[in-house]
């Protein structure tokens, strides 16, 4: 079982960066699959970018390739999310899940443990 904590959320105009930091406790966190996901204001949640146990795998919705990055802290129980270029469709409370296993890591179902949130805003 793990704690997720999301923090590095803010506003920033477009075009600007962010990093999201999403911390465990509990359990070893190399043992747990992470997803990033989004909801904005009258939408379904909404997948974002997914790492694997070792990293080896990461993988992003189509229209944050190229700008978000997913890693994870070799040394501590923390997975990142770097934003570079938002823009205000990136706007939205973004949270950290984690899982064991999944079978479709896109899924918000999949995941059994979520951190609280963290807002996000991009203005024009």
């Amino acid at each position: 079982q793990v704690e997720l904590v999301e923090r590095g959320g803010g506003s920033v105009q477009a075009g600007g960066s962010l990093r999201l930091s999403c911390a465990a406790s509990g359990d070893s966190f190399s043992a747990y699959v992470v997803g990033w996901f989004r909801q904005a204001p009258g939408k379904e949640r909404e997948f974002v970018a997914f790492i694997s146990k070792t990293s080896v795998i990461t993988d992003y919705t189509e229209s944050v390739e190229g700008r978000f990055t997913v890693s994870r802290d070799a040394g501590n129980p923390t997975v990142f999310l770097q934003m570079n270029r938002l823009t205000p469709e990136d706007t939205g409370v973004y949270y950290c899940a984690a899982s064991s296993e999944v079978t479709q890591f896109r899924r918000p179902s999949e995941y059994n443990y979520w951190g609280q949130g963290t807002q996000v805003t991009v203005s024009s």
